[in-house]
């Protein structure tokens, strides 16, 4: 399906766009031959929980994706070539750094890890890096003490200048940078442990608000943004209706798994019968998630590269990729 204003773009009345926008079957043809380099059991280890990605939709959605990916790998090399030479310079090229964004629910973790799983598989660039930005969260006592509790996952909840050198240094040529270490369990960082990254040849960066513009100062000019880094971008996109009944799918699931931990931070609404614990599931998101979705990540959208938007099954229906 081609967009009308790709056909003719001498029509009034058509709105021009700055994304090319593909159905998922036109979308699906792109990967031509591309082989499919994971299977029915890696598949399930990279979904998040209650996620029905299938083996089709990756080779219908992913595969395409990192086949695009590749090509901007190939060229952002031949780019970097041209201007050491035009340069006279004889600098290492740094990581191809890509964001992917997107609401809590929305299926943004399971896009990361198969984005590092498919690329990886590719010869050109073996080395491929995933960190979320959960590790740049602040510890839950520092969070307190600031009132930012029930803010967490709000842009100011994050340590967004630890975040922003992490990438700067390997984007800078550092032989390596560290990250910490966040405890879904526990819901906390956790003291002293680092994830080391060895400046790979893709870094994946994915998180909630890793699109977010630079913040202005008090003087009127702006600092510098975590997504000024990125090479590529991707946001994971879905109506609101839609996210909020899989955030309540999931707390409901989690109930019967996780939550039972004792160790879990969130015990407590394993505690509670059903009824009462899917009315807090449902305040949460009313007063924290849906709050910041439409607040900080869904103003975002639009400073993608790529935007997969899924429709309420849960799969991708359409993809859209930022003009050149």
């Amino acid at each position: 399906m081609s967009n009308p204003a790709e056909v003719n773009p001498d029509r009034s009345d058509v709105t021009l766009s700055p994304y090319v926008e593909r159905s998922r079957a036109d979308w699906a043809a792109l990967a031509n031959s591309t082989p499919m380099t994971i299977d029915a059991a890696t598949l399930d280890r990279l979904r998040g929980l209650h996620d029905p990605t299938s083996l089709d939709e990756v080779a219908e959605v992913y595969l395409p994706l990192t086949r695009l990916l590749s090509t901007y790998v190939h060229h952002t090399g031949e780019l970097h070539r041209a201007s050491n030479d035009f340069l006279g310079l004889s600098v290492g090229r740094t990581p191809f750094v890509i964001g992917v964004a997107g609401s809590v629910a929305v299926g943004k973790s399971t896009t990361a890890r198969l984005l590092r799983e498919l690329l990886a598989g590719w010869p050109e660039h073996p080395e491929v890096a995933l960190v979320t930005t959960d590790g740049f969260l602040f510890p839950n006592a520092e969070l307190e003490r600031r009132n930012l509790l029930q803010r967490k996952g709000f842009p100011e909840s994050y340590d967004r200048k630890a975040l922003l050198k992490f990438v700067m240094d390997l984007k800078s040529g550092k032989p390596s940078a560290s990250a910490p270490v966040y405890n879904h369990l526990s819901y906390d960082i956790v003291p002293g442990e680092q994830i080391v990254v060895n400046r790979p040849d893709i870094l994946i960066i994915e998180g909630l608000n890793v699109l977010q513009p630079p913040r202005q100062r008090t003087d009127g000019t702006a600092g510098l943004a975590l997504s000024d880094f990125f090479d590529f971008s991707v946001y994971v996109d879905a109506a609101g209706d839609d996210i909020k009944r899989w955030y309540l799918e999931r707390f409901r699931r989690l109930r019967e798994t996780a939550f039972r931990d004792p160790r879990s931070y969130f015990t407590k609404f394993a505690a509670m019968d059903e009824s009462e614990a899917l009315a807090t599931a449902d305040r949460l998101w009313d007063t924290i998630n849906g709050p910041n979705l439409a607040a900080n990540i869904l103003p975002t959208r639009g400073r993608a590269t790529a935007i997969l938007r899924k429709d309420a099954d849960h799969q991708v229906k359409w993809v859209r990729i930022r003009k050149i």
